[in-house]
């Protein structure tokens, strides 16, 4: 694939998934592709929930501004916070060069960089880790773990986690989320969904006290390796938070489009 066809997957991906984790939280939330701009918005305390993404292949500088004005309005619209996931590497040369003062514009204030990653990975091995077992995400009860790891994770209050994925039946029977266990005690998290004939990896966390330990790749490869074998899916493809980015090519991935999310700015 070249550096674009890349690109364009990635940002497919998260339309794919947020369109079904988003109607998953509420089936009357705010799910519209309108002229350049894709809206997955549940308004719920879960932020990563509340998205709205650029989609034009090669915008230029006028329509960049054109593109992060409405974004930022419908964000303004939201009663809860969310963000704006911009994929650089569409971005025609000279909205790159001038995104930073068009995002400052539009009202948003940037929050932190991400990687679009992919890879023709699967299938993988059986993953081990001596400290872990593994189990899958069936009841309200491991949901709720899996919930409070992000939280801690990513820095949310655990209540706004929780508010994401406690009660979906999509998560415990059509996701393929994992808890990785130390002396029976959840540490870490991640899944797989399937997503246009690619499994995408989905909220992948590890507790603060237990990082840098091998947990959160062992469960992503549990993740990974569970729902390869159930869908026979050979692709999978991952958004990356700055943290997770050096995990992800150890497994296979790798990293195409420079994302960077966005907030509105104060005031």
């Amino acid at each position: 694939m070249t550096d674009l066809t890349a690109a364009v997957e990635s940002m497919e991906q998260l339309s794919t998934v947020w369109r079904a984790m988003v109607l998953d939280r509420d089936e009357n939330a705010d799910v519209r592709d309108l002229p350049g701009v894709a809206v997955r918005w549940a308004d719920c305390r879960f932020a990563f929930w509340n998205a709205v993404t650029l989609t034009d292949v090669g915008a230029d500088k006028a329509l960049l501004e054109q593109r992060l004005g409405r974004a930022a309005d419908l964000m303004r619209s939201k009663e809860q916070p969310g963000f704006l996931w911009l994929f650089e590497d569409l971005l025609a040369d000279d909205a790159r060069a001038a995104l930073d003062e068009a995002a400052e514009r539009a009202g948003l204030a940037y929050a932190f960089p991400g990687t679009g990653m992919a890879g023709d990975l699967l299938p993988i091995p059986a993953p081990h880790h001596p400290d872990l077992t593994f189990e899958r995400v069936t009841t309200d009860e491991q949901l709720r773990a899996y919930a409070d790891i992000n939280a801690r994770a990513y820095g949310f209050p655990l209540e706004d986690g929780r508010d994401g994925i406690v009660g979906s039946t999509l998560w415990k029977k059509e996701v393929y989320a994992y808890l990785a266990l130390r002396d029976g005690a959840p540490v870490a998290c991640a899944a797989t969904v399937e997503a246009e004939g690619r499994l995408f990896v989905v909220l992948v966390a590890t507790e603060p006290d237990a990082q840098r330990r091998g947990y959160g790749e062992a469960v992503t490869r549990k993740a990974l390796y569970e729902g390869a074998r159930a869908t026979g899916l050979t692709r999978a493809t991952l958004h990356a938070t700055a943290a997770g980015a050096p995990v992800y090519p150890r497994i296979g991935f790798e990293p195409n489009s420079p994302m960077r999310f966005y907030g509105l700015a104060a005031g």
